[in-house]
């Protein structure tokens, strides 16, 4: 894939982050991914690509756009085969409410370049490069936590791990406890959280627990270009959960699904922040525009670039989408 294209995605999830972005802490979920799905789409057609999506808002009997399956870009003979991964509002209740690290996502891949999760809940285990190699989603917590601690040189006790503040969690946040680790209970979204492991200064080293399973093959197409690792495993909700994986190719729920089965080959990866947080600002307006701060990421070359762009409304009216 040629590398200009990372730059052309971003401009997609700039349009679906300038869009929801105006519907922060108005307490309408619904709006506010209708707005970035719209925006999403809509900025699709203005790139040179042939794309399907194969992580979306759903299949196409229960998602009126980008489903899955659904064609993308222009589609012009000659134009890139790439398949998509995306999420136009990562977080919709944390854009509802003001919350931190509400983003909009894509993540881009050659062909059969991702694993084609199922909408259902995945548990995940996510470090940063200093402990690529220590994790192992077989082992318990305290295990994990031990291997991660002596991967990166530090007490167990030095380690921060971010875990949704969900009722299922309890006995993994006990566990996590009594191994001494310190904890960040966060309420939604944790995209962000898996990516952040990934940076230093960012004050997080484990994502643990369970969340969705698309959002687990979006961390992985950036954490591969950060030279992280994760790991994850299906937590179907029931036999409906069970039958939609296999018919998108999983057999066995109980796999356990090491990175480079999530997203392998050439995979980019572009973000720009709603609401802000400890990975990226959100969407700052002001008279006739707004600022948007985003990340572009390729797992070929390994770069990271962040972009802090100031959006003219007057001069490119779809920035207002």
């Amino acid at each position: 894939m040629e590398r200009n294209l990372a730059l052309e995605f971003v401009r997609v999830t700039e349009a679906a982050a300038l869009s929801c972005g105006r519907l922060m802490g108005r307490g309408d979920e619904v709006a506010a991914d209708q707005a970035a799905v719209d925006a999403m789409r809509r900025a699709f057609d203005w790139v040179n690509i042939r794309g399907e999506i194969v992580i979306g808002e759903g299949e196409r009997d229960e998602a009126p756009m980008l489903y899955l399956g659904e064609k993308v870009g222009r589609g012009h003979d000659g134009d890139t085969e790439v398949d998509i991964a995306c999420d136009p509002l990562e977080g919709t209740t944390l854009c509802a409410t003001g919350g931190q690290n509400a983003l909009s996502v894509i993540a881009i891949a050659e062909r059969g370049g991702f694993l084609k999760a199922p909408d259902t809940y995945m548990e995940k285990i996510a470090v940063g490069p200093k402990a690529k190699g220590a994790i192992d989603l077989s082992k318990s917590p305290t295990a994990n936590l031990r291997a991660i601690a002596d991967a990166k040189g530090v007490y167990i006790e030095d380690l921060t791990v971010v875990i949704l503040n969900r009722p299922r969690h309890e006995r993994l946040i006990k566990e996590v406890r009594t191994a001494g680790a310190r904890i960040q209970l966060i309420g939604d979204g944790d995209l962000a959280p898996a990516v952040a492991t990934c940076f230093d200064d960012s004050g997080v080293d484990v994502l643990m627990g369970i969340g969705g399973a698309p959002e687990g093959v979006l961390a992985a197409a950036a954490i591969r270009s950060c030279g992280g690792d994760i790991q994850g495993r299906l937590k179907p909700r029931g036999a409906e959960d069970i039958e939609r994986a296999a018919r998108m190719g999983i057999a066995d729920v109980e796999r356990i699904w090491h990175l480079e089965e999530l997203a392998h080959g050439d995979v980019m990866f572009a973000a720009t922040g709603v609401t802000g947080g400890e990975f990226l600002k959100g969407v700052r307006y002001f008279a006739g525009g707004a600022k948007t701060h985003s990340v572009v990421m390729r797992s070929k070359s390994g770069t990271v670039r962040y972009l802090e762009t100031d959006h003219h409304f007057e001069r490119k009216p779809n920035y207002g989408w």
